[in-house]
Parts: C-alpha cells; structure tokens; sequence
C-alpha cells in the first residue's frame, strides 16, 4: 500500500539507520524513572525524580487496566503486527489533503505507535524543541513510527509492549506510567485497579487537560463511561460489569497522593541526611541528573531510631525556632571497612520555610563558618605523638604564652587561657582534658611549624573542612601553612561537624581512617548491585598511636574534666574518648565524643546575618558577652543523645594502648655526657634542641658535660647540661670542634625512658618541675579560646 509514498524518504539510508537506532533504544527501554532513597531497612524517606515514573512488569498489571486501554485506543491491538495498515493509509491520505490536520486521527495511530511516540517524547528529547518535534503532525515522523512500530513488534511480545506503553504515558498531575497514576488517583497499586479506576485512567490518555478528574470530574465521568461502554462492547466485560462500574462515582482520593520530589519528602530531621546522601554520590559518579532519570535504590545507612534520638536532643538544647543559633550534630559508626554515617540532624527543620525555621542547607555535613575550639588539640597531640611524644610525658602549663615560632600580624603571638591554671606540669593526657591553651601552642613550638598538625588532621578525617576554600580561593589547608597561623591548634577554622564525627571514628577504628559514608548498597532499575567508586580506607596512623590517643582523651568526663558536669547530669557510665572547644568570643562551641561502637560530633554556632557571642540560658541566646563552651550546650547534646543510643548495648573497654605512645619513645636526646661544652652545645643543637648551660661541682674534668636533662624530649624544647667546674677534678680536657659532616645519632630502639635526666653520679635526677596533674572544669571566663 506505500509504494506511492516512497519519494517521503521512506527507504532512505538516513532514515533507516534512524529507525534501528531508535529500534535498538526502545529494545532497551531506559525511561526516565524515580530514584528512591530508603534508609537502612529499606523503608523510603525521599524520591529523586524529573518525571515520576515507576517501572512495573506485565504480571503486576491489572487486566482491567490492559482491557480498558485496548478497548478506547487499540481494540485490533493483539490482530496486527505493530501497524493498523487501514487506519494509517486512512490518516496518511487525509494529511495529505489538509496539510497535516488529519494525521492524528481516523485511527492512526496503534499502541505500538503511541508507545514510540512516547517513549521519543519523553524518554529521548532533551529539549522544548525535541519535544515538539517528537509530537509533531508530519509524514515523515509517522512514516518513522510505521517502520520502528514494525521491527518493534518482530523484538518484543505484544504484552511487553503493552506494559511498555502504560509504563511511559503521561496520566496528568506529575504521574507518569500506570504505577504513579495508580498511587496519585486511588492510593492503590496497578494489580489492584477495578474496572472504574482502569477506565478513568485509560481514558485520560487522550487528554489530561480535558478529562483531568480534579478540574473536569463531570468531563472525566463521561469519559470513564465511554470506556467502560468499550469494553462491553468488545467482550472485556459483561454488560451487568460494565453497568455496575458505571454507577460508581469516580473515587479519585483527595487530596491526590503525589510524591514529594526531592530532600524535602524526607522530612524535618532527615532532610539533612539526604541531602548529604545526594552530595556524596555526585563525588562518587552519581550526579542528581543520573539520579533523577536513573531509577536506582538506594540503601543508605540511615538508622532512623538514632536519627530520632539525635534530633530530640538538639532540640532540646536549642528549640527548633531559636533566633540565629544552629545546633548540629553527626553520628559515624566506627569500623576498619568503612565508617557507616548514622544520623545528621540539626535543631532547625529540614525544608524551605525559612519563617517556621526551617532550611535546606546541609547544616551537619557541610563546613560551617566557625571553628570547633579545642577540640583542634587532638591533632597537635597526634602530631606529637608520632614524633616520640607520650599521652604520660609531662608537658608544661602557664598563665600566658608568647611562641617562639608563630606571629601574630608581625608581632610577637601570645595566648592565654580560659579560667586560671597553676603554672607547672601536667601529662598530655591531663591537658588534654583540661584544655589549657598555651600548654598546646608551646607543643605547636616544638614542631617547629604548623604543618604537621595540618596534615594530621587531614589524615584523621578533617579532609572536607580542610579542603574548603577561603574568601582567597584557597584551601584552608593551604591558608593555614602559608600564614604559618598557630592558633589553629585552638580551633578557629570553619568545621563540617561531620568532619568531627569521623575523626573520632578513625580513632576508634585502630586509626583506619574511611569516608563517612551513607550509602550501604545501590539497586540500578532491575535490581542488580551497582558497584560504587568510593575512596579506599586508609591506614591514617599506626593502630598503637590511634588507640593511645583515644585512651589519652578519656579523662574528659571524668572529675577536672570540661565535659564532666554534662556526664554527670546525663548518667554517663562507659569509656569514651572526649574532647570540648570553645572559639573565642564563645562565638561557637563543640564536642566530639566516641565509644567503640559509635562516633558523635555536636557544633553549636551563630547561623543568621549578624552573628554574635552566645550566652548559655534557657534557651541559648545570641548576647554580647557570650559564656557558651564545649562543656555545656554540645556537651549535654551529646551525652542527652547518646545515652539512650547505647540502650541495650554492651559496655565496651577503650582499646589496648602501646608504651611507645604512652610513656614516650625512650631517650631521644644525644648522650654528651663527658664531651665539651661547645661540643655538646653543637650536638644539642644540630639535633633540634635549645640548650640551657649551668656551672655546677663535679668530678668531672673542668668544662666537660657531667649531667644532662631530660633525656626524652621533643625538637626544639629545652636541654640542660650541667657542665663542670672541675672543683675535685682534672684540668679541663681542650677543646676539639666536631667533623663537619656530624649528623644527630638515629634514635635508639625503645626502652623504658628516664623521667629525669642522666648523671655520672647515679643520683637522682631534677624534679618533674610542677604540681601533680589536676586541673579545673571548663567554666571560667573566655580569655581567648577554650575548652
């Protein structure tokens, strides 16, 4: 019957190669589709969709719906073979004849056809002007749908294609395919549509507009009934069925149930943690465009019941409506394959009614514009620790601190602490949990520079806070090392709380440091796994410094501890490893706490246009002189939420230390005992030390070394030699330089280290120059930064 039309182009080479393309795509049949997001269950809390779309098999159609759509556009659907020769020469002779009014009509188009309409329309065009084109009244595309529909129909079973084609069309009001109009109109499944629900559906599809059930419902009665009428008359139904569903009223729900299209169906508390979920699959290779047209599952690691925990707390210290102040908090799952993200709430509602306090920026995950306080001495301890330091060793505290290596705008960088500290020596591990701020900045001096404790906190897990750009476009990380700034063991930096959170994962994890991960398995849209390009766990540092360190920071709950009085009030009985901070100005304020089994970091920060100090009333109040600190708001955040999230879990110890890291890594200071003084000056030296000389009695011959202390210490810290003055001796050995090429001995192997110092007598040695560890909690008046 098509010889007369051949000149249209119907054999041209550039049509055919069209036609298998086209073939070959809808074989394929990737139609747009929703993505679901579920939590770790399985339960779903958002969908990500351009057009919300659900695929469903032939099996889980209703065959009142097949019935119905055959009976109103195709009742010689199962006679041909993708072409209804008739009604298409009918069409194609009439367009001819009115350029082009008629090519829609007179029976056309069959099933087969409207599903490569569709599929072309809604699958293929990217643009306004490839959707007009692929709904355009022309010959050549009808000519384009004959050869495709005629391939189509030798690849796939006519039931294929008949779900094909009601998985693809549009039925009005965003729902798109036979499974979303199903759920919009009736709240049902499409297994379940009654001869009623079919027709009414089945007869939208010659136009939503017209027949839409919420405009139009007289409009879409008449329509449903026609249908019903139809499939009497071709035999799908008796005429009592067909009588019976006409005198049902339509029965659409109301409100319709559509799906919320984004983070916001997640709702108020795990918003956050969606959000978070799309931001990290789009540095894995998961754009939202992918996700949006891709119908995955995804299964996160959501825990809803911590999710939930979480969120009560923040709120509970700062109500959800509270003027300029976010309290946020993460929870990270430690682990040596992978650190599972938990829950990401914040005291303010996911959503986009900013009046109702509610907002859609990713306040737990994202790097907020203030610092963490403290919290940031870890990594100096880390970095000090890696160099010989132990959680035992005595380290100095004083009321006040001018460094020896950092400035402060080209003069001279003092700090001073919050609340007053008795000058003298305390072990790291009691620093640690007292927080005095000059005793880390004069351990910043001993590294001699900042950027090993930039690096460390890299490693432990600082990586997107440290690779956040400042207002210079350069990476925190890079800013810091290049102004040489030394506060930032103090904490100032912008901070993601996430961040925080998977620091003390890493720590708690034999110092395996992982991503902080929501995502446990991807589905692709026919269920098979979809392998993920996550970054590698990596060893961030040895097991025996991870687990010293997390022993080190154990004291913080504990009496003279910053966050004891929050333990107290919350009952806390289990180890953990704790750290407070406290920026200056009480402008904002952190903790970060974990035990084995998980890992939780709180931030309380000014969020709104005119940040300021905050004060610690009921609730929290932006004030001018500000007395929030980490032992406080976050503190209680914290414990309020962790303890019921540990309910039912058993009391697990901290993990075995290593005495490398605890009491040091023995004597690292060259012997010079019996060398000159000059001599043993230059060996100090060269080594990385600062030597102090005093004169003293002796056997030994004058001006040789007859004592040293100490004889574990870090680079650039202090070195006494006693040198003597050869009272009781021999005459003073002459002096001889060191060779050129002298270099500082390789430190010996590790055994237990002198606390004091060496002598040629065998006497004792100098004092521990201090009191005994103790210390004060974190409630003193802000000098700078605190606890």
């Amino acid at each position: 019957m098509f010889p007369a039309v051949g000149g249209i182009g119907l054999a041209s080479n550039q049509a055919s190669e069209t036609v298998n393309s086209v073939s070959s795509s809808l074989v394929q049949s990737q139609v747009p589709m929703v993505t679901t997001i579920t939590d770790k269950d399985g339960v779903p809390i958002a969908y990500v969709f351009d057009q919300n779309r659900f695929n469903t098999p032939p099996k889980a159609i209703a065959d009142t719906m097949k019935a119905a759509i055959i009976a109103i556009e195709d009742r010689r659907f199962f006679e041909h073979n993708g072409v209804d020769w008739r009604g298409t020469a009918r069409a194609l002779m009439s367009n001819l004849s009115s350029s082009g009014s008629a090519l829609e009509g007179q029976g056309a188009s069959t099933l087969t056809m409207q599903y490569i309409k569709n599929y072309m329309l809604y699958a293929v065009a990217q643009n306004d002007a490839e959707r007009a084109a692929a709904v355009e009244s022309t010959p050549a595309r009808k000519l384009r749908e004959v050869r495709v529909a005629l391939q189509l129909e030798k690849q796939l079973s006519k039931d294929e294609i008949l779900a094909r084609y009601l998985n693809i069309v549009f039925f009005g009001h965003n729902a798109y395919g036979v499974a979303s109009a199903a759920r919009t109109y009736f709240n049902t499944t499409p297994d379940k549509l009654t001869i009623p629900q079919a027709a009414l559906l089945a007869g939208m599809v010659r136009s939503t507009t017209e027949y839409d059930p919420v405009e139009h419902p007289e409009q879409a009665l008449a329509r449903r009934n026609v249908v019903i009428d139809e499939m009497a008359n071709v035999g799908s139904i008796t005429p009592a069925q067909a009588d019976a569903a006409k005198a049902e009223p339509l029965g659409i729900q109301r409100p319709l149930t559509g799906l919320t299209n984004g983070c916001v169906g997640a709702g108020p508390a795990d918003g956050f943690y969606c959000q978070y979920t799309l931001d990290y699959l789009a540095t894995v290779g998961f754009p939202e465009d992918k996700l949006r047209r891709g119908g995955y599952l995804i299964r996160t690691n959501l825990d809803r019941r911590a999710s939930d925990i979480a969120k009560r707390a923040v709120v509970a210290e700062v109500p959800t409506q509270t003027v300029g102040i976010a309290n946020a908090m993460a929870i990270v799952e430690p682990g040596r394959e992978r650190h599972a993200v938990r829950a990401l709430v914040a005291n303010r509602d996911y959503g986009l009614d900013a009046d109702a306090g509610q907002t859609s920026y990713a306040l737990p995950s994202l790097v907020q514009g203030f610092g963490a306080g403290s919290i940031y001495k870890i990594f100096t301890s880390a970095a000090l620790l890696e160099r010989g330091m132990g959680i035992l060793n005595p380290v100095p505290v004083m009321d006040a601190y001018t460094s020896r290596v950092f400035r402060d705008n080209g003069g001279p960088y003092t700090v001073t602490n919050a609340g007053k500290y008795r000058n003298g020596s305390v072990t790291l591990q009691t620093a640690l949990a007292i927080s005095p701020n000059t005793t880390f900045v004069a351990l910043e001096d001993r590294l001699g520079k900042i950027d090993p404790v930039v690096d460390m906190a890299y490693r432990l897990g600082m990586r997107q806070s440290l690779n956040h750009k400042d207002g210079q476009g350069r990476s925190i990380a890079d800013a810091v090392k290049k102004e040489k700034r030394g506060s930032y063991t103090l904490g100032a930096e912008p901070t993601s709380p996430l961040d925080l959170a998977n620091v003390g994962a890493t720590l708690m994890s034999g110092g395996k440091w992982c991503p902080p991960t929501p995502i446990d398995a991807i589905l692709d849209r026919n269920g098979r796994p979809v392998p993920v390009a996550e970054p590698a766990c990596e060893q961030a540092v040895p097991e025996g410094l991870a687990n010293s360190l997390a022993v080190g920071l154990s004291k913080d709950d504990q009496p003279g501890g910053t966050s004891f009085a929050a333990a107290q009030a919350a009952r806390w009985n289990r180890p953990l490893l704790g750290k407070t901070g406290t920026t200056q100005n009480n402008r904002s304020a952190g903790f970060l706490g974990a035990t084995p089994q998980y890992s939780g970091a709180v931030l309380v920060w000014p969020d709104g246009s005119h940040p300021a100090p905050i004060c610690d009333t009921t609730p929290p109040r932006l004030c001018s002189n500000g007395d929030i600190f980490g032992g406080k708001v976050p503190a209680r955040t914290w414990f309020d939420a962790m303890v019921p999230l540990h309910e039912g879990l058993p009391v697990l110890p901290l993990p075995p230390t290593e005495p490398r890291y605890m009491t040091g890594a023995g004597p690292n200071v060259p012997n010079v005992i019996g060398q000159g003084e000059n001599t043993a000056q230059l060996i100090l030296e060269r080594s990385g030390f600062r030597v102090k000389r005093v004169v003293s009695a002796s056997d030994q011959p004058a001006g040789l070394v007859a004592a040293e202390s100490p004889t574990t210490a870090q680079p650039g810290d202090e070195i006494t030699i006693t040198v003597s003055d050869g009272s009781g001796g021999q005459r003073s050995a002459q002096y001889s330089p060191p060779s050129a090429d002298y270099s500082p001995p390789p430190p010996p192997p590790y055994r237990s280290p002198h606390r004091h110092g060496r002598q040629t007598d065998g006497g004792p040695g100098g004092p521990d120059n201090g009191p005994p560890d103790n210390g004060r909690p974190d409630n003193g008046p802000p000098d700078r930064f605190g606890g």
